[in-house]
């Protein structure tokens, strides 16, 4: 797919039928080509953190990026930018034209289930961040996809929900990002969210789609629906939903037809919505992929490095007294934790994709040791067991297990398989095996592998399936998941529980494992409103069973004759994924047990936390050093050993503020729906804005991160221009370190008229600096950004006459901000636009 074609010509030579046809996806994640006018389907892909391609069963490995949050620690717009053409060139190697990302959804919560996707709680970072991943995105060619717009901020009853909220709120922190993506960067598409704003779907809301969107931004790309986001026929297309995903069409195709017949849909808005697909198929051209593309990998060492330099400087260190960081590579060291031996590289959902590797914690730090470590793992922090493929082989030998899919049930004799595979994952997510010989929606799956117990011990293994399914151990039955089903969370809520059962094992016996799985049409639960996709799921875990307890008192005995202790830590993709929010903040298990004991008996431990949004941290008194690490893509044990022995200097800043508790958290009282919508009570306090008003006191700020070096602020200066605030700062390294600083911008009004938040960021700017360098920073924002609210009486935004304080440092907490320059507005006035 090289050539361009004229869009007003081909539109022109269309009759309704195939006008009609570009407007739903041909499947999953193509659209539908006219070969006979020289229009081409294109591919689009997930996702946030990386492409994964056509499938989410066995598909082609990819290049995994630390995840949203991590991305925003960065506060690194050149570095971000340089990201999104790396994924573009992922973009390329999977045949895909177009990328469904980045996502920019507001963190309301620390619970909701995809917050790790996003970048920020705060609508600028969020804005300005994804610009750049958009703008390195479509240099390459490839078209980026912004998500999710708008209020798509929870996974409870996501597609039903009616966010209720005010038009101040809407603008100044949940369409602002948006905003600011479709000025700095103008994204090719948009992805319409899943829930309603005020009482209509967004895909069907002509004020969002429409007047805001394309009317007032003056956005012309195409607009897409989130993967069975599309409502309804006529009203969809009327308010400026382009492309309904994916395919075969719900919506469209004969009903469509029927009510552009009826003009129920004009003429000319079915003209439109085809244009707009034309044109984003068109521009798809230059990235030059060829249609339907063989999928390839792309890991390079180039890839790798770049990685592996995200992943460090996404890493914010927290606390760490005593300098006890960086710690020393000749010291004897025990490692601890769940999350040490098992890299958790990104989270659940659409975020999730095969790897081309993934460095585990363990590993990433052992190879910077001169010794060997001491492991245990002290705790568990799985919801469901970890996956039992990397402890399984097949019949041969190979890792993993043995797939095989068959027409007949497991009753007839002497069938035969259709497809036959070897499988080193034991998470099948079926939504795209289709194969040719496969006859119907009902068939059968034989999963076998052999596991050779390493110890005498307990094993717990575990059965999750959408679908039904058996588990066999050396031909007993073991779980059974068909007879009786109970629903559960897995696979975006389609899912069962995981059904559990303990089998003795004596070390070195090889034990056969053998699942009989049955496809989606015969699972038994009732679905609901649950999309039900393809040819289901099925999963298979397995630990040792632990005594919880007695492994806390074991690591501590551990602990008191290392040198030093590192506690890997942290939740995975089991509690943060799409489909289900947490239900606390709380860490999983004996976690806060283990880390308190363990930092009791040494005080040389060092936490190294990974989730994607903010945890409960009651023992944080005790530790006198925390990283948090995010999820860290491929090199997530590189970069966090990385930053542990001092490789890299840590520089980046937490882009969402971590609350004491629950309770103090601004959606506390609002968060999940209730009966239909969910209120948006908070209104503009989001994040820090809220924590600022009340006076409540946080575990850790927005902006919050240290350095193993130290910096200073001097000779405030702000330059009002006709357009432009232009705000100048020195910042000194007055360590004995090279490092870099992030130089947090903050703008509060002196008198408003409403009452707005203590201050705002409003721009931010990263700088290297040598030992002992100082340098000037310049930043400059546009005073109409800088100044202005949402007035709900002009239905347009105010930058009102009066005084303003511009506030500078490496922090958004008041004692760490320069504070004392000022500038002036004259005139009030109103704009809207951009």
């Amino acid at each position: 797919m090289t050539a361009s074609f004229d869009v007003e010509d081909v539109l022109s030579k269309l009759n309704i039928v195939e006008k009609v046809s570009l407007l739903a996806g041909a499947d999953w994640w193509h659209t539908v080509a006219i070969p006979e006018h020289g229009v081409p389907a294109i591919r689009v892909s997930d996702g946030p953190n990386g492409v994964r391609g056509t499938r989410f069963f066995n598909g082609t490995p990819a290049a995994c990026f630390p995840c949203g949050t991590a991305l925003g620690a960065t506060w690194d717009i050149e570095l971000l930018r340089k990201a999104g053409v790396v994924m573009g060139e992922e973009s390329k190697a999977k045949g895909s034209h177009v990328i469904l990302g980045p996502t920019i959804n507001m963190q309301r919560s620390p619970l909701g289930g995809r917050g790790f996707e996003s970048l920020s709680e705060d609508p600028v970072l969020a804005g300005l961040g994804a610009a750049a991943l958009v703008n390195g995105i479509q240099e390459t060619g490839v078209v980026a996809t912004i998500k999710h717009f708008v209020c798509n901020d929870q996974e409870h009853e996501r597609n039903g929900t009616d966010a209720i909220i005010t038009d101040r709120a809407l603008r100044e922190i949940y369409a602002l990002p948006f905003q600011l993506v479709v000025k700095e960067s103008d994204p090719g598409c948009f992805m319409s969210s899943y829930n309603k704003v005020n009482g209509t779907h967004v895909s069907e809301n002509p004020k969002i789609l429409g007047d805001i969107l394309r009317k007032e931004w003056g956005w012309n790309g195409c607009v897409m629906s989130d993967w069975w986001g599309t409502y309804s026929t006529s009203e969809a297309i009327n308010a400026g939903l382009d492309l309904e995903m994916p395919g075969a069409t719900k919506w469209r195709g004969e009903m469509l037809i029927q009510a552009v017949g009826v003009n129920k849909v004009p003429a000319h808005v079915l003209d439109e919505r085809a244009r707009n697909v034309l044109t984003l198929i068109n521009r798809c051209a230059a990235a030059k992929i060829p249609e339907r593309a063989e999928e390839k990998t792309a890991d390079t060492p180039e890839t790798a490095a770049l990685l592996r330099k995200i992943g460090a400087e996404s890493i914010v260190l927290m606390k760490n007294d005593d300098s006890i960081l960086p710690l020393k590579k000749d010291k004897k060291t025990l490692i601890l934790g769940p999350n040490a031996k098992i890299a958790q590289y990104h989270g659940g959902g659409s975020a999730s994709l095969a790897a081309y590797y993934a460095i585990t914690p363990f590993d990433g730090i052992k190879s910077q040791l001169t010794t060997e470590p001491e492991f245990t793992v002290g705790c568990y922090a799985h919801k469901e067991l970890p996956l039992l493929g990397n402890m399984l082989t097949t019949e041969k030998g190979e890792p993993g297990v043995s797939w095989k899919a068959y027409n007949d049930p497991p009753s007839v004799k002497d069938r035969k398989p259709v497809d036959e595979l070897v499988l080193k994952k034991t998470e099948f997510l079926l939504m795209d095996y289709n194969p040719e010989t496969i006859k119907s929606p009902l068939w059968y799956a034989d999963i076998e592998g052999y596991f050779t117990a390493e110890e005498d011990c307990e094993f717990e293994m575990g059965l999750g399936v959408y679908g039904t399914a058996k588990l066999f151990v050396d031909d007993k039955l073991f779980i059974d998941n068909e007879t009786k089903q109970e629903k559960g969370t897995l696979f975006f809520n389609c899912g069962t529980v995981e059904e559990k059962g303990i089998v003795p094992v004596k070390k070195g016996q090889k034990y056969h494992v053998k699942v009989q799985f049955a496809s989606a049409p015969s699972c038994k639960l009732n679905q609901g409103s649950n999309v039900l996709f393809g040819g289901g799921a099925v999963r298979i875990g397995g630990a040792k069973v632990i005594d919880a307890d007695k492994e806390v008192e074991h690591a501590t005995a551990l602990a008191k004759d290392a040198d030093q202790v590192i506690i890997c830590a942290g939740l995975n993709y089991d509690w943060e994924t799409e489909g289900s929010d947490r239900e606390s903040m709380g860490l999983p298990g004996h976690m806060d047990k283990l880390i308190a004991a363990v930092s009791t008996a040494n005080p040389s431990t060092v936490v190294v936390m990974q989730s994607g949004t903010p945890v409960a941290m009651p023992w944080i008194s005790s530790v006198k050093a925390l990283i948090h690490a995010w999820y860290g893509g491929n090199e997530t044990g590189n970069a966090i050993a990385d930053v542990l022995f001092g490789a890299t200097n840590p520089s980046a800043k937490l882009p969402l503020s971590f609350p004491m508790r629950l309770q103090d958290n601004p959606a506390f009282l609002n968060y999940r729906t209730e009966r239909g919508r969910t209120l948006y009570g908070e209104d503009i306090y989001v994040g820090y804005r809220w924590y600022e008003m009340l006076d409540l006191p946080v575990l850790f700020p927005f902006g919050h991160g240290l350095s193993y070096t130290a910096f200073s602020y001097s000779d405030l200066a702000v330059t009002k221009t006709e357009k432009d605030l232009k705000v100048s700062v020195k910042v000194a390294n007055t360590g004995s370190l090279a490092g870099a600083e992030v130089v947090q911008i903050y703008v509060s009004q002196e008198k408003p008229s409403i009452k707005r938040p203590k201050k705002e960021l409003k721009g931010f700017k990263k700088v290297a600096l040598e030992k002992g360098e100082s340098k000037v920073v310049e930043v400059s924002v546009e005073t109409k950004y800088a100044t202005s609210f949402w007035d709900e009486i002009r239905a347009a935004w105010i930058s009102e006459s009066g005084k303003y304080e511009v506030s500078v440092g490496g922090t958004s907490e008041e004692g760490g901000l320069l504070k004392g320059a000022f500038f002036e507005v004259g005139k009030t006035g109103w704009w809207n636009g951009l």
